[in-house]
């Protein structure tokens, strides 16, 4: 149904020499303290993946499906907002859920009563913005007459930080919520819960379906034995099994994201192969032993050469993103096979987005394939 790309195990990273620790000692300069704000300044092109009609078949194998891979909040019409799929032999897994997620998961013609779970990398508005939809909307039918979510579908994601960065450039900010400044993914669905009540308790007596507040099993991953705090969001650490059923296998990783805590990257197995996802990230060794020997790397990137934004703001940015100029250097030293960016922001752009420049970039230091990722885009491990 849209461009499906399927894996060349012949042109990969496996043969690089390229070490960790020449990557961290080289990014070290270069990251400053912050996160992603793309403006008007960037908008993209629009997408050239287009439907041709016939339903895709993914009844067996690995998939992925770029749903959507803007980065950051800020809306544009050129890319939804960030949200892949995985879905192995016709059940489906979501990374995140982002601008139009649960819209671009019916173009993909993915079943809502296939979903088994869904993955949240971290709690920033443009990674769960339409996160409840898929139980506030993707639940608003009776599922023995319309395509819906499973009851109890399970949602694994950060529980809450406990602590809240210093303002950039110094002074005080607002607190929202000072009861509870920093909610975790069970706060946040039992928030949205009772902020919808009132159209789920009409719509459970007008039309009977069911209870919203059953559709969603959050499960937030501990972190217990790590020594984690406002200095230390991601510390070395091994993967943690997060989920396991008869189809996958996920792992996951804490990465540093500026100030933003937990945050999440995944790995995704099964008997056919592995995708493994960034999350929001800058540098980060638990990166590289995550995604060692993966299949397909998806992985953010930002550009920020060629803007003229003031200096201190550009290493703000590089606190919390990698340079699309070194990400096949991440690629190359975790030895992945194929490199799919997405996450897409270029600072500099100011339309189309340069797709052969960013690929040239991102091929740096890098022997494997890479991909500019396109919303609807499919790549089959």
């Amino acid at each position: 149904m849209y461009e499906e790309v399927p894996m060349d195990r012949q042109t990969n990273g496996r043969s690089s020499g390229f070490s960790r620790r020449a990557l961290m000692t080289g990014a070290a300069a270069s990251v400053g303290a912050g996160l992603l704000a793309p403006t008007a300044a960037n908008a993209l092109a629009p997408i050239t993946s287009a439907r041709t009609g016939k339903p895709a078949d993914y009844s067996s194998g690995m998939n992925l499906v770029l749903l959507g891979t803007a980065g950051g909040p800020p809306p544009n019409g050129s890319r939804f907002g960030i949200s892949s799929a995985i879905v192995v032999d016709g059940n489906v897994y979501i990374i995140d859920a982002g601008r139009g997620s649960v819209s671009q998961y019916k173009r993909a013609d993915l079943a809502l009563a296939s979903l088994r779970g869904i993955f949240i990398t971290h709690l920033h508005a443009d990674h769960v913005g339409d996160y409840f939809n898929y139980f506030l909307l993707g639940g608003n039918a009776n599922p023995n007459v319309t395509d819906s979510v499973p009851n109890s579908t399970p949602v694994f994601g950060p529980g809450p930080a406990g602590f809240l960065p210093p303002t950039f450039g110094g002074g005080e900010s607002p607190t929202v919520n000072p009861e509870n400044p920093t909610p975790g993914l069970a706060a946040l669905t039992e928030s949205c819960n009772q902020a919808f009540a009132y159209s789920t308790n009409v719509f459970m007596r007008d039309s009977r379906i069911r209870d919203t507040s059953t559709l969603a099993d959050v499960r937030e991953i501990p972190l217990d034995g790590l020594a984690v705090g406002p200095s230390s969001t991601a510390p070395a650490m091994s993967p943690l099994t997060v989920m396991e059923d008869e189809h996958v296998k996920v792992t996951a990783v804490l990465v540093p994201h500026g100030p933003v805590f937990p945050c999440f990257a995944y790995r995704f197995e099964s008997e056919y192969g592995s995708v493994t996802f960034s999350g929001d990230t800058t540098y980060s060794d638990n990166l590289l032993t995550l995604a060692h020997d993966t299949d397909i790397l998806v992985h953010e990137a930002i550009n920020v050469q060629g803007w003229n934004g003031p200096a201190a703001l550009k290493d703000h940015l590089l606190e919390g993103h990698v340079e699309v100029q070194r990400v096949g250097e991440v690629a190359q030293a975790s030895n992945a096979a194929r490199l799919v960016l997405s996450h897409i922001g270029d600072l500099a752009a100011g339309g189309e987005l340069p797709e052969d420049q960013w690929r040239k970039w991102a091929k740096q230091g890098y022997e494997g394939r890479v991909d500019v990722g396109a919303d609807l885009q499919t790549f089959r491990v």
